[in-house]
């Protein structure tokens, strides 16, 4: 069995200044040992730690879109941002990548998906991800376990971290897998382990944010 952490950001986003290094040394000392990284915008850091981590890196994307944010995963070319959710989605697809819908229904977060966007793009979606450490409030994760029930969908499961301490407070354990194919029948097989990260790591995001724009 694996322990994989499967919304993890690094210092290439935008609101964060989590190096590859100790991403690396914190994985190696809390028995993580599978990342999905999704940076905002970007597969940059991505895609050099796969190239650096001892362990299972998988390259994906958390694109802003017109009405939220989705994770693009598997993915071998970056996706810009502002597209169309289903622009967004083909563009996923068209790379044979997997779409995760993070963070549904958080009302902390405007770039989260409400019910209307949802029957639209559902056929095209493979993952939701029913916890997440950084939403505050515990009905959207029984929200997004509804959600996931009613369309038959595999959960997963993350930290958002966006600093290294972050990472491990949610994670899923499952297991091992080769490709995309076999993630989706090992994360079908998964469990769900997590607690909530205290509210202040998002004053690290914001800190990070303020501090790239100004310098």
């Amino acid at each position: 069995m694996i322990k994989a952490d499967l919304h993890v950001h690094t210092g290439y986003s935008m609101d964060s200044k989590a190096s590859l290094e100790r991403i690396v040394e914190h994985c190696l000392q809390v028995g993580i040992n599978c990342l999905a990284i999704a940076d905002h915008n970007t597969m940059a850091g991505a895609v050099r730690l796969k190239e650096m981590a001892p362990f299972q890196i998988i390259v994906a994307e958390e694109v802003l879109t017109t009405c939220g944010e989705v994770i693009g995963m598997f993915l071998t070319e970056e996706i810009p941002s502002k597209l169309t959710i289903e622009e967004a989605i083909s563009r996923i697809k068209a790379q044979q990548g997997l779409v995760c819908i993070p963070h549904p229904y958080d009302n902390f977060r405007l770039s989260a998906f409400r019910n209307e966007a949802f029957a639209a793009i559902m056929p095209q979606v493979d993952i939701i991800e029913v916890f997440n450490s950084r939403s505050f409030s515990p009905h959207n994760s029984a929200k997004a376990k509804k959600l996931a029930e009613k369309f038959g969908k595999p959960v997963s499961a993350g930290s958002d971290a966006h600093t290294p301490a972050e990472i491990g407070k949610a994670y899923v354990e499952m297991p091992d897998f080769n490709d995309k194919e076999t993630f989706l029948s090992s994360l079908a097989k998964g469990k769900i382990m997590g607690r909530k990260s205290s509210p202040l790591v998002h004053f690290a995001s914001t800190w990070a944010r303020l501090t790239k724009s100004f310098f």
